[in-house]
């Protein structure tokens, strides 16, 4: 017999999930930062990176945004780093739950605007700095050159786009390198193979990682002729790209 769509499995932290639906709402958001820095190699690290590299962009009077904002933690920390600086961020998230959970987590910085909206659609400003931190992997494929377009066109002349995904690996013996080295990751983390199985199941078809070559040939057609990797773990790689 198959199993039902609507059967839902632990995928850890607390979290259920069912086979091909993984989504970031619900109860998601309550558990969400334990979860995602089990799952994520150099998470912190990355955090600390951005922000450091937010000094070099982000100037009095300057608009910043993150895509995916989740919990508002990445978003937060920017803020609090450039606290001497008069600059506006700005948090997107198509999750109500998830922009009431970082609502919550920053309440009274003013300098802070969150809202429920999609990189889709979303009227942005001019801006000096873009971040999407493990976010565009989970847009569909069909919208997210458009969504690179739209990030290229709202920067500012000299403005970055900061950008961190997982990618798929550049042929098949290099994949099965990376996969079985994440679940060995995993595993030191404490999830359990079941949990560690019922989160890949839920992540067929929303997830969507693309190869380094991939996110660099997109950003090459956005416009951005300027590209670095600046961090890289197997299968988890942040990219620099300058307007």
């Amino acid at each position: 017999m198959s199993m039902q769509h609507s059967e839902v499995f632990s995928v850890g932290d607390g979290i259920l999930a069912p086979n091909a639906s993984w989504s970031f709402g619900a109860e998601v958001p309550k558990t969400f930062l334990e979860h995602v820095r089990r799952s994520v190699p150099l998470y912190d690290a990355g955090h600390d990176l951005i922000c450091q590299i937010s000094d070099f962009f982000v100037n009095d009077g300057s608009v910043c945004y993150e895509l995916g904002v989740s919990t508002g933690e990445l978003l937060g920390k920017l803020a609090r780093h450039n606290a001497g600086k008069h600059a506006k961020w700005v948090g997107l998230d198509v999750e109500e739950t998830m922009i009431a959970q970082a609502r919550a987590s920053l309440d009274g910085m003013k300098n802070v605007e969150l809202h429920v909206g999609d990189a889709v659609l979303w009227d942005f400003e001019k801006s000096d700095m873009m971040v999407s931190y493990y976010c565009l992997q989970f847009v569909p494929p069909k919208f997210r050159q458009e969504v690179i377009n739209r990030i290229y066109q709202s920067l500012n002349w000299g403005g970055c786009f900061v950008l961190f995904e997982k990618v798929r690996a550049c042929d098949a013996r290099f994949q099965d390198i990376t996969t079985a080295l994440y679940q060995e990751f995993k595993l030191k983390q404490s999830f359990t193979p079941s949990e560690i199985v019922a989160k890949a199941r839920s992540l067929k078809g929303v997830l969507e990682p693309f190869s380094t070559q991939g996110n660099v040939d997109m950003l090459k057609r956005a416009g951005f002729v300027d590209i670095m990797s600046v961090m890289k773990y197997v299968s988890f790689e942040g990219f620099l790209a300058i307007k």
